[in-house]
């Protein structure tokens, strides 16, 4: 083994110097492996955490829908928040993710789900909302569409659901305030 000669530092000392880098290198190493493991330790103790269920109740009673277009463009677009049809994707079963979407989809049905439409639902202003957040393109959110992007529907697809959620769920379409709605893209 030849050792690097340094101008003006003794063999030992250079020596010194090299080991001290290997020792540093080494610890940073130490550190990142630490850092990795801990990462994937808390990755895995999360998924010990319960969520809550996931379960999807029967369906009671649906709205009596104006078409078999509304509700596809509907069932495309909004169950799986909004009614009692979700379909749970792989990664609602790994947390932090799972989380995220069991507390979307419980608190979708609660404002408003399709699988339990009552009268008085039907008279709240729930209807007149689902319109509006439609049609001023805040539904469905921008992150599930990343994630479902069939339910990115068309500017022409838009207006068939929104238009078919006018019929659907009103018992009629002049109780909905046209200066809530844009016209879809």
């Amino acid at each position: 083994m030849t050792t690097e000669v340094i101008p003006g530092v003794t063999t030992e000392e250079s020596l010194l110097h090299r080991r001290k880098r290997k020792n540093v290198k080494r610890h940073h190493r130490h550190i990142l492996i630490g850092s990795v493991l801990s990462i994937l330790g808390a990755l895995i103790f999360i998924q010990l955490i319960p969520v809550g269920s996931r379960a999807n109740p029967p369906i009671v009673v649906e709205p009596n829908w104006d078409s078999l277009e509304t509700r596809s463009l509907a069932q495309r677009a909004c169950f799986d928040c909004h009614s009692n049809e979700t379909v749970w994707p792989w990664y609602s079963y790994v947390a932090p993710v799972s989380w995220m979407v069991v507390k979307d989809v419980n608190e979708g049905r609660k404002v408003f789900n399709f699988s339990e439409w009552t009268p008085a639902q039907q008279n709240a202003s729930q209807p007149e909302e689902a319109v509006e957040l439609v049609s001023k393109n805040l539904m469905p959110l921008p992150y599930y569409i990343i994630l479902h992007p069939e339910a990115d529907l068309t500017s022409l697809e838009k207006g068939q659901l929104i238009n078919g959620l006018i019929a659907t769920l009103t018992q009629s379409g002049e109780e909905l305030q046209a200066e809530d709605m844009e016209k879809p893209e």
